[in-house]
């Protein structure tokens, strides 16, 4: 517990502080400067489960406002903006920090309000944006005049604010907002394997052995390699099997990857950062066990690095789905990103957990622009963060555009959140008007390595009975996942949206995502990995090979070829979200429109847990529709080299 007066302090400003933190002020409430904007909307009377617990430990974040937000905005956006006079005119870190933190002063302010009440300071960012801090749910409660509740929320027990939290008025102006709550910690990967059934399917679970069905489809190295025959549906009954997991190599020649290669075109010069949480005690000897089995370059001290917590910094793990729940991420991330641009630098920066930790480490990149091009497999449950937390976090986005950043966020696997949230809404981070979202696709790869078919990721499920002769429920059956997307609820629709995102789907706000790529499980990515069978010793397991998908691997992907394009243009291209759009206008055909497939594409897909089939009906992805041109599921469409390459040049 703590002190109710702080004593001792005999400075005259120091002493307002201290006797306003601790409420014994002649001070009324009013002098205080309330953040009702820091509540989330879930923390309801009809969600209270009652008081946090007094000493249960909090992480909490405060905001402190950018010097000049409108200057910040204005040049995120201009040097992002092909025809602006400041277009690519990126300021270096230490420039931006200048003119756009907060001061010094005002964080030593809030720094020390913190610690005048004994709470601990995580972190401190040298842009000086936020300060993180852990202190108990009392102790916060006193802090900020309210007190902390938990809440039942999709469900989970989270403690949030039951009331608009307040900082004394010494504070006045030197903060924007905070995050006392738990909703950061509903931050998960974007990732998903493939064979993860919904939460309803009982065989997610089963440790049965399999048994016999009387269609039994095996995984196809490439599209048509293999085909069963099942109940009709779709007009057909012939049908292409699941994808045992596309290798590197593969990827390079679909997406035109390869021919560049040859003369050296492989994304050497440039580094492409990671985000995620914790780190994978196996990591390079995965990759380089995978890249060995596939002839494939592997990982040296000169292509790879990390910044990463130590194992006793790792915080918050169950909250957060443990080092294990976060490894293959990681795994899937670093793969992706080196099997596309081979000759790119990688580096891992990983957060102490999957909420402030992950804020840290954007800033360790951005405070530094230790990489320009910044891939993100993770996101929160759609935008129920509150307001305040959601602009805290877009300042970091804006400082990225500014100095010439990239941030690219994957949309998300659970399409418009309804099933989760009960509305429909995009994830955020991937919502913010300053990154580049990224949705996912289904893809098809002949055996010559060109592109079969590609369509928007929504797999929907339709077991087939043990007879094979009919489907168990209406076509197209239960969604098994599918990108993220729809219209923000937060942030209004930016200019480059304009013209390009019919009003039908904005309604007036920004609309993600902004591209696609592979993200389809079914039609997924092969990956290599030592899972960890510990999560206090940290223990791995034999090497295996598993195939993934979710935005998680659209992401990585995406900020692969951008490597590439940075390479071959000798150019950085930052924000690139004004640019993409500005080319959509003048030659849409530039992009691979990613359109519904005539008639339905279904692939078989065989359980090797529970022996059960199923019909894995493509593009079904609960609300959001694919259609020509612009889409909720994949934005102004697929990436393409040729069209990246333009985009570099700013030739259009």
């Amino acid at each position: 517990m703590f002190s109710r007066r702080t004593l001792g302090i005999v400075a005259t400003a120091t002493t307002v502080i201290a006797l306003s933190l601790t409420g014994v002020s002649t001070a009324s409430a009013t002098d205080r400067d309330s953040f009702a904007g820091s509540v989330p909307k879930w923390a309801t009377a009809a969600n209270d489960a009652g008081v946090t617990a007094p000493d249960q430990t909090v992480e909490g974040e405060i905001y402190l406002p950018l010097r000049d937000q409108a200057g910040a905005e204005a040049l995120a956006t201009a040097a992002s903006t092909p025809g602006a006079r400041g277009y690519r005119k990126f300021l270096q870190p230490q420039a931006w920090i200048q003119h756009f933190s907060p001061t010094k002063a005002d964080s030593d302010a809030v720094v020390a309000s913190l610690t005048a009440r004994g709470l601990t300071i995580s972190a401190v960012p040298a842009s000086r944006q936020y300060v993180v801090f852990r202190g108990t749910a009392a102790q916060l409660g006193a802090l900020f005049a309210t007190t902390l509740h938990d809440y039942n929320y999709s469900g989970r027990v989270l403690s949030a604010p039951s009331s608009a939290p307040s900082v004394p008025a010494a504070l006045t102006g030197k903060v924007s907002g905070m995050s006392l709550d738990q909703a950061r910690f509903l931050t998960h990967p974007d990732s998903i394997k493939q064979g993860d059934l919904p939460a309803s399917g009982a065989e997610a679970l089963s440790r049965q052995a399999p048994t016999p069905s009387a269609i039994t489809a095996k995984c196809s190295n490439y599209t048509g390699e293999h085909t069963v025959t099942a109940p009709v549906a779709y007009g057909q009954t012939t049908f292409d099997t699941f994808n045992c997991g596309y290798v590197p190599s593969q990827l390079r020649s679909a997406y035109g990857v390869d021919s560049l290669a040859k003369s050296g075109v492989n994304g050497a010069g440039q580094t492409v950062a990671i985000i995620d949480a914790y780190a994978s005690p196996s990591i390079v000897n995965d990759v380089n066990t995978y890249s060995a089995a596939l002839g494939e370059p592997g990982l040296t001290a000169a292509n790879y690095s990390q910044i990463v917590p130590t194992p006793a910094q790792f915080v918050d793990q169950a909250a957060c789905g443990y080092p294990s729940g976060w490894q293959g991420e990681q795994t899937l991330d670093v793969e992706a990103v080196h099997g596309i641009a081979t000759g790119a630098k990688i580096l891992y920066v990983g957060g102490t957990n999957c909420g402030g930790g992950l804020d840290v480490a954007m800033s360790k990149i951005l405070d530094n622009k230790l990489a320009n091009i910044v891939s993100n497999s993770y996101g929160n449950l759609g935008e129920a963060v509150p307001n305040d937390v959601l602009k805290g976090a877009q300042n970091l986005h804006i400082q990225a555009a500014g100095e010439g950043i990239g941030l690219y966020f994957s949309s998300g696997d659970s399409g418009d959140e309804v099933a989760n949230l009960g509305y429909a809404s995009p994830d955020f981070p991937a919502s913010s008007p300053y990154v580049t979202s990224v949705g996912g696709t289904s893809l098809g790869i002949t055996q010559a390595g060109k592109i079969a078919y590609e369509t928007g990721w929504g797999s929907a499920g339709d077991k087939i009975n043990p007879a094979g002769t009919a489907y168990l429920s209406p076509l197209p059956g239960n969604f098994f996942g599918g990108a993220g997307g729809g219209a923000s609820a937060v942030f209004a629709a930016p200019a480059y949206q304009q013209g390009v995102v019919p009003t039908s789907l904005s309604h007036g706000f920004r609309v993600s995502p902004d591209i696609a790529a592979l993200a389809d499980p079914y039609t997924g990515f092969s990956v290599g990995i030592r899972p960890i069978i510990d999560d206090v010793t940290l223990a791995v397991g034999d090497f295996t090979r598993e195939t993934y998908g979710g935005t998680s691997l659209a992401s990585p992907l995406t900020a692969a070829q951008i490597a590439i394009v940075q390479q071959a243009t000798r150019t950085s291209i930052g924000f690139a979200n004004p640019t993409l759009y500005g080319l959509d206008r003048i030659l849409p055909s530039s992009f691979r429109d990613v359109q519904p497939q005539n008639p339905t594409k279904a692939l078989v897909y065989t359980s090797a847990r529970s022996g059960n089939s199923y019909l894995i009906s493509l593009d079904q992805d609960t609300t959001l529709k694919t259609t020509r041109q612009y889409d909720a599921v994949t934005g102004i469409g697929g990436v393409s080299f040729e069209l990246l390459s333009l985009l570099a040049a700013g030739r259009h």
